[in-house]
């Protein structure tokens, strides 16, 4: 496939006839070819936007995903009969005067990415039209789709493309209908191994094909083609590009990365209640409760944006409750409401309800219009007086696919606030997310918004979005599936997501069997590891004590793991300041850091959990034998998975401090209370104290895990744990430095300030493979300190 990239480029130079004419624009240039106006706009150095529209058609509906204005981009353009050169300071675009064809390419004239067709344009939207002339538009539309395609070298590896659950890591020689529906995310991006990305920008059901013949986009309708080429020169800097481009993502709060416990549903305020405290009686560390559908009332009521529910006879008084036992409770929220509802009546009143069946069946049961601003006004103004007054800590805005049964041609072709809902379709998740941000945003800045959903669109993470994966099955063959979707979802730009642990479906009473304590033991160790550690399904319980009391095997691997997840707190926090700051990425693909390493191109079982940890999830059983009640466990013998340490640096074992050669790869021994977790070489890692929640303890007494091998560096970030005054630059970083080749740490000069923050504190330093811990009292002041 590089052959035919570097000979489309060839034949670009060498095709003969009069020059054709440009016009130069503020932002690049513009030009009629045949039937179809081009517009090349540089937004950055590393980042064009590509229009194709239909000659005339001028008009095109600003981005939903797009936030970024363009900069002043200088560009020196070099014409050579009809091919035009425009050369940022970091690529170079080429331009096919005569055929219309576009192709990327390195400043050192290293071919990235090409045209292989012009593509279609596609046609206008319908909105405005009667309902039989939009379903003939739409006939047209399916005639002639927004279509464009790409070549590429053929070893090339590609991910992105949201979230999908087939278990591969590398999207290459895949077809997949991007739309979004529950445990499928639709979002039009993939990167490259080579330090690129692209960015489709269209909202309608898009068909994306890469075989043979070349990469495709094809979208269902759309005014026009569409896209945004993005050059990082790495994966992480394809990353910043689509942050740069999209937005930033906000910071949560601390107590987010603790641990947090939810089941489908607690039906009553006292049972809610009943399970914070018992974790507090148990010394179980937690943080997060989640309250489910239903304490709404019944189906009439679905949604209703109110307690409704006899059961939750003192909706302030729970929630108060939780604060007193120092744990933070969320909401699920759906975008459908019921007819018995004040925002359904509302709604129904001022046509801003979508007309398909959703979820519950057959109901009545309708979906707002998240398209229409008043609209998310009106459902925000139902939350805030209802729930968020209540003291709601955050919000789970579940099924914001939409969910939905069979669309009809004319439901699709249905009018909403943006267009036909056909054209916008997959950015629901989109606005309905933005609506609850930016409206809770309005009314205080006291507390960090935090939302779990279902789903996503490019953009989304400016609005302190956490995805989950959906309503999966709890078995084996999907745990594993659930390694790739993640690292695929989060090359996207998108770094919140996380699983149901356990999977949402099980078998009734699922915990009191062995087999499938094996599997939520062993989901859970990833859990640990995941941006999100939350436990939540259906039919079986998830709390630690329906799996046993301490002393029993999936009990203790279950608290370990918790009391872990604690201890990791400051490098979380610190990983979320990454995420904030320098657009970071928590869960991380192998080719992300080790992009010469092809044997980790298409590895879906491991991962880098931030830049320093090597995760392994052991997902097949090994000590559970039969699906019965009375199914034993056998650890007479210990099972073996295998383990690939990348090349490219050296490794040490978490559990043991042994350390490893990069670029070795064999079996090692996992009891059911390990999962092989591996720290990089040249790594500083910050633990906390051992805590029932996350701000228990102040980090007074913070313990740095040296790795030595390798120069390393860590920002320690600090702030009042809430609120949005680090906006405000109210927060403090410490940097740490190890030198490994005179084996010095040096804690430099603290920078910032913020209320409470602690002006003296020791760190106690473990040097992993040293003999002499060290304790060093800090004030704010620089240190350097030679450790052994």
């Amino acid at each position: 496939m590089k052959k035919k990239i570097i000979t489309v480029l060839f034949s670009i130079f060498c095709l003969a006839g009069f020059a054709q004419s440009y016009e130069r624009t503020a932002l690049g240039v513009k030009a009629t070819i045949e039937s179809t106006d081009i517009e090349i706009q540089f937004y950055s150095p590393q980042i064009v936007r590509i229009i194709k529209s239909p000659v005339g058609a001028n008009q095109h509906s600003p981005s939903l995903s797009v936030t970024k204005q363009p900069e002043h981009t200088p560009l020196n353009l070099i014409q050579e009969y009809n091919i035009l050169q425009l050369k940022s300071q970091s690529l170079c675009v080429v331009f096919n005067l005569l055929t219309g064809n576009i192709a990327f390419t390195g400043l050192d004239t290293r071919p990235l990415l090409a045209e292989k067709t012009t593509g279609t344009t596609g046609t206008t939207g319908t909105t405005g039209t009667t309902v039989e002339t939009r379903h003939a538009l739409s006939l047209q539309q399916q005639q002639s789709p927004p279509t464009q395609s790409f070549l590429m070298d053929k070893q090339e590896a590609i991910y992105g493309l949201g979230q999908q659950q087939g278990g591969a890591m590398n999207r290459r020689n895949e077809s997949l209908l991007l739309k979004q529906e529950n445990t499928k995310i639709a979002i039009p991006f993939f990167q490259s191994v080579k330090g690129y990305g692209l960015f489709w920008d269209n909202y309608s059901a898009t068909q994306f094909t890469d075989n043979l013949n070349g990469t495709t986009f094809s979208s269902e309708v759309g005014d026009c083609i569409d896209y945004y080429f993005l050059y990082g020169r790495s994966m992480d800097g394809t990353v910043a590009c689509m942050r740069d481009l999209t937005g930033q993502v906000p910071m949560y709060p601390l107590w987010t990365f603790g641990y947090w416990q939810s089941k489908e549903r607690y039906a009553s305020q006292k049972e809610l209640i009943g399970v914070v405290k018992k974790y507090r009686d148990l010394h179980v560390p937690l943080d997060g409760i989640i309250q489910d559908w239903q304490y709404w009332g019944n189906n009439a009521y679905w949604s209703g944006l109110e307690f409704n529910n006899p059961e939750f006879p003192q909706p302030a008084k729970m929630l108060k409750d939780v604060h007193q036992l120092n744990a933070h409770a969320i909401i699920s929220v759906w975008p459908s409401v019921g007819p018995k509802t004040k925002p359904y009546q509302v709604f129904k009143e001022k046509g801003m309800l979508l007309n398909f069946e959703t979820y519950p069946q057959p109901d009545s049961v309708r979906v707002y219009d998240a398209f229409n601003p008043e609209a998310r006004a009106i459902y925000w103004d139902f939350m805030n007086k209802n729930l968020f007054s209540l003291g709601i800590d955050g919000w789970w805005l579940d099924a914001t696919e939409p969910e939905y049964s069979n669309y009809t041609e004319q439901q699709l072709d249905q009018p909403t606030g943006l267009g036909t809902f056909r054209k916008v379709r997959n950015a629901f998740p989109l606005l309905s997310i933005q609506g609850v941000y930016d409206h809770q945003r309005a009314v205080t800045d006291a507390k960090r918004v935090y939302i779990l959903t279902r789903s996503a669109f490019a953009g989304q993470q400016r609005y302190a979005s956490t995805v989950w994966s959906g309503d999966v099955e709890g078995d084996w063959e999907t745990f594993r599936k659930q390694i790739p979707a993640g690292l695929n979802f989060s090359l996207c730009a998108q770094p919140y997501w996380n699983t149901d642990i356990g999977g949402f479906w099980s078998r009734k009473s699922g915990s009191q069997y062995a087999d499938y304590r094996e599997l939520y033991v062993r989901w859970l160790e990833f859990g640990a590891f995941m941006p999100m550690m939350r436990s939540h399904g259906t039919q079986t319980p998830r709390e630690i004590w329906q799996f046993g009391q301490k002393g029993d095997w999936a009990y203790d691997a279950i608290e370990k793991y918790i009391r872990l997840r604690y201890q990791l707190l400051p490098y979380n926090y610190s990983l979320s300041w990454d995420v904030t700051s320098k657009s970071g990425s928590i869960m991380r693909a192998l080719s992300m850091d080790f992009p010469r390493d092809k044997k980790v191109w298409d590895m879906g079982t491991e991962y880098l959990y931030g830049k320093s940890f090597l995760i392994i999830p052991v997902t097949q059983s090994f000590y559970s034998h039969g699906k019965k009640a009375d199914a034993t466990v056998d650890f007479s013998r210990t099972q073996t998975v295998p383990v690939y340490l990348p090349q490219g640096a050296n490794w040490y074992d978490f559990w043991t401090g042994e350390k490893f050669a990069g670029g070795t790869e064999w079996q090692q021994k996992t009891p059911i209370d390990l999962m092989p977790v591996y720290v990089k070489a040249g790594s500083i890692i910050p633990l906390g104290p051992d805590v029932q929640y996350a701000a228990e303890k102040s980090w007074q007494n913070l313990e740095l895990r040296i790795y030595p091998g390798a120069d390393a560096e860590f920002v320690l970030y600090e702030d009042e744990k809430d609120n949005y005054n680090y906006e405000k630059g109210i927060y403090s970083t410490i940097k740490l430095l190890w030198n490994d080749a005179n084996s010095t740490l040096t804690i430099e000069d603290r920078q910032g300030t913020f209320p409470g923050m602690l002006k003296e504190r020791t760190f106690q330093v473990v040097l992993v493979g040293g003999n002499n811990p060290a304790a060093i009292k800090y004030n704010g002041k620089s240190i350097s300190k030679q450790i052994n």
